[in-house]
């Protein structure tokens, strides 16, 4: 039955029923597309080509059996601009895990388990510095030691979160669970594809952390997660080994260093140092105030040494492998990748162009 992928390809593409039906020159009634939709009826052939064709996938993806649903939804931003585009993000985010899913079957290969520790949820119940407790525990499960981390989306794929980038137009990103119709759930992060490498990392990190705490009602679940992001991305022991216990003053050349270092922004640090101790009020307050007079507050929120997105890249790299290996055609695996066929060849046989390490 086709009626799901129908209506996730049609909300992922932000378009109404009258709006598909325009787009396909009214061969079928916005009423008949809702039938489909709702499985009362199938479409022909013909009109199920048509339909695929609007929409950018193929029929074949249309008439396929996956049943998948979001749970849990919560995005880090309330900004979304309506309840339309609130359903359109999560259409696109379900459209793409099922490819992921569906690549992963193709190569035999099982989906890694959500690797929580017994601990997690760690409770929050009066305190932000209880969450260090959680930061360190969950390093510890995961056999981090202090060390910055190098790659997170990486790091938390290695670890049974699928993560995904795309555009979220007004918010960093959101977490969610997607259920199987065999009533598996997967986790999954989702970061902003248009963001500074470093606000990425922060983000997958404070949605790490809704994951991983159990915050008490009275207690700000916001700031419990960015206290948890920052206590994961910049562990207490290796940031007063790189900057010490207590600092009078700090240069600018010495915090961005230890943004390269870290991989997290500038305002990252000097919360983080101030939430330490590291940084007195009216250090804190002087450099937190330049980097408001610098414009570093506000959209599009580029600091010097911007950092390059993390997009994350093992679903890429299955396509790959799917396709070399003769599970895939050349037509499906672009299909999957949303990418023209040429493109795909392309980059199947000749090496990318190097890359910059810093946004422009």
């Amino acid at each position: 039955m086709i009626g799901q992928r129908l209506k996730l390809s049609r909300s992922a593409a932000g378009l109404s029923l009258r709006g598909l039906e325009a787009k396909i020159g009214n061969r079928v009634t916005a009423q008949a597309i809702s039938k489909y939709e709702r499985d009362e009826t199938m479409p022909r052939a013909g009109v199920l080509a048509v339909l695929a064709d609007a929409l950018g996938v193929s029929a074949a993806y249309l008439a396929g059996g996956r049943s998948m649903v979001l749970e849990g939804v919560e995005f880090r931003k309330k900004a979304i601009p309506s309840k339309r585009e609130e359903t359109r993000t999560e259409a696109r985010v379900l459209r793409l895990l099922e490819r992921y899913l569906a690549v992963e079957e193709l190569l035999g290969l099982s989906s890694t388990a959500w690797d929580k520790p017994r601990e997690a949820p760690w409770p929050v119940l009066c305190d932000l510095a209880e969450v260090e407790y959680a930061a360190r525990g969950l390093r510890a499960h995961w056999g981090l030691g202090p060390n910055p981390i190098p790659n997170m989306a990486e790091l938390l794929q290695e670890r049974g979160i699928k993560v995904l980038a795309i555009d979220l137009a007004a918010v960093d990103g959101l977490t969610a669970r997607a259920r199987g119709g065999d009533g598996s759930a997967t986790p999954v992060i989702v970061v902003n594809s248009g963001h500074w490498g470093e606000r990425q990392r922060f983000t997958l990190a404070h949605e790490l952390g809704h994951m991983v705490l159990d915050v008490a009602a009275k207690m700000d679940g916001e700031e419990a997660a960015n206290r948890f992001a920052a206590a994961f991305l910049l562990p207490a022991e290796k940031l007063r080994a790189e900057v010490g216990r207590r600092r009078k003053s700090i240069g600018w050349g010495e915090l961005l260093e230890l943004k390269r270092i870290f991989g997290v922004s500038v305002q990252a640090l000097l919360l983080r140092c101030r939430d330490l101790g590291i940084f007195g009020p009216t250090l804190f307050q002087r450099l937190f105030d330049e980097c408001i007079r610098r414009g570093w507050r506000k959209p599009p929120y580029r600091e010097p040494c911007a950092l390059a997105g993390e997009k994350p890249m093992r679903f890429e790299r299955l396509c790959f492998r799917a396709l070399s290996e003769g599970a895939l055609s050349a037509a499906e695996a672009a299909e999957l990748l949303e990418i023209p066929v040429r493109d795909l060849n392309r980059l199947m046989e000749e090496p990318a162009p190097d890359q910059a390490i810093t946004g422009n």
